[in-house]
């Protein structure tokens, strides 16, 4: 079984560096000859833990390469595995185009009897879309199309591929599953089959599922701010209803970011308005989202008054812990609105070291945590890393202005409750 895994950034990366890690024959497609020869070194194009060390071993190991020899890669492959991480603008709507186009550029190389397996974010229909476009170039080959909707996550990424607690796979017949079977079996013993379009549409439910219940429940928790609730009780309440259940999203904290989930809720926008179907739920979901990504700063103006030249730290900059993503974060967000009010800001990272233009020369950036709190009036606790909790708060807090901590998401309030004279603001309570 010989694999090809074309588009390699976070999800390309991990899926061939897993595969290979399993025996399976892999090459790596990738665009340009310098992220083939990174690739090749051992270096993925994010962090993500583990990977690095992964791709190292594969790669000596010789069950991995990279290329970015089109032809080469794709003529000899039984399966080729689309992984492109789907771009997304600043208002969530995604360039499908961008791996159409470059799926298409596969047709001429493919063999007879490959499988073609999209993982890529793309609307339902796409897959129908590529069969319909290689039909017209086959040529007398017969080819297979199918899709399976990722379902990794930035920091665990590796833990997720390989330890799975399902696979969906949408497929038209048994000429795809007899590829693709073997190969993912190795990952996952509870693999559903659908058809195409399902596991198309399950993708488009399940972020959509998520972000309504991200956006739903932070609502809630602005009425508790108002109204003397606290959500983590009634948070506890819902868990406890079978119809809810205990793993549920029904935490209060910061708004979603990233562009993963609004990229689905805007797929289905559009899909409902070709179709003339009327969806007021997830036309409101980004919505309340986009005002969500507010709560932080108007909660700075509610204890400080105009923040014009006020010193405020950030504590992380990354997308999520366990990445040095910062595209789409909430914490950039925050420090973009602290900026336009004029704020003095110093932030930290674990991992992420520089920081783009206009941020780089209008954002101090500290060695360590220590910088955050020293002389600010606030402190914000962005990026969920772990080595947070670690924090000697006792003399971090003293070292500030004033004594205040926001923590959306109550990351550290089990560190913080032995001390005392710290204003700490978190999501779903009255202040």
């Amino acid at each position: 079984m010989r694999v090809c895994v074309y588009g390699l950034w976070h999800l390309g990366t991990v899926t061939a560096a897993c595969l290979a890690s399993r025996g399976i024959s892999t090459v790596g497609l990738a665009e340009t000859p310098a992220a083939a020869a990174e690739l090749n070194a051992g270096k993925a194009p994010l962090f993500e833990p583990g990977l690095d060390a992964l791709l190292a071993q594969d790669l000596q190991d010789g069950t991995l390469r990279f290329t970015n020899d089109v032809a080469a890669a794709v003529s000899s492959a039984d399966l080729l595995w689309v992984n492109f991480d789907t771009p997304v603008d600043d208002n969530d709507v995604a360039d499908v185009g961008y791996v159409l186009d470059r799926v298409r550029g596969t047709f001429p190389h493919l063999k007879d009897g490959a499988v073609v397996l999209i993982s890529s974010q793309v609307p339902v229909g796409s897959t129908a879309l590529l069969e319909h476009d290689f039909a017209a170039v086959a040529a007398g080959r017969l080819v297979s199309f199918a899709y399976s909707p990722e379902n990794l996550r930035l920091g665990d990424a590796v833990r997720v591929f390989t330890g799975p607690e399902r696979i969906v796979i949408g497929v038209r017949g048994d000429s795809a599953r007899k590829v693709i079977e073997p190969v993912l079996k190795p990952f996952c013993q509870t693999l559903l089959w659908t058809r195409v379009e399902s596991a198309e549409m399950v993708k488009h439910a399940l972020n959509s599922y998520l972000a309504t219940c991200v956006t739903f429940t932070n609502e809630i928790a602005s009425i508790c701010e108002g109204v003397s609730a606290d959500m983590s009780e009634v948070e506890a309440a819902l868990r406890l209803d079978p119809r809810i259940g205990k793993k549920a999203y029904v935490r209060a904290g910061s708004a979603f970011g990233g562009g993963t989930l609004a990229r689905d809720v805007q797929f289905l926008k559009s899909i409902a308005k070709e179709r003339d179907v009327r969806v007021p739920v997830l036309a409101a979901v980004l919505e309340s989202n986009d005002h969500h990504k507010g709560w932080v700063v108007r909660h700075l103006r509610r204890q400080l008054g105009a923040l014009a030249g006020k010193r405020v730290g950030v504590l992380g900059l990354a997308y999520k812990a366990g990445t040095d993503a910062i595209r789409r974060s909430v914490a950039i967000e925050v420090i973009e609105e602290l900026m336009a009010e004029g704020v003095d800001v110093t932030v930290f990272d674990p991992k992420v070291a520089a920081l783009p233009e206009p941020f780089n020369s209008a954002v101090t950036i500290a060695s360590s945590a220590d910088g955050v709190f020293d002389s600010s009036e606030a402190v914000v606790l962005a990026t969920e890393w772990p080595q947070f909790r670690g924090l000697d708060f006792a003399t971090l807090v003293p070292s500030m202005k004033r004594a205040m901590l926001i923590d959306q998401n109550a990351f550290v309030s089990k560190q913080l409750a032995n001390l005392s004279g710290l204003d700490y603001i978190v999501a779903g309570k009255m202040r």
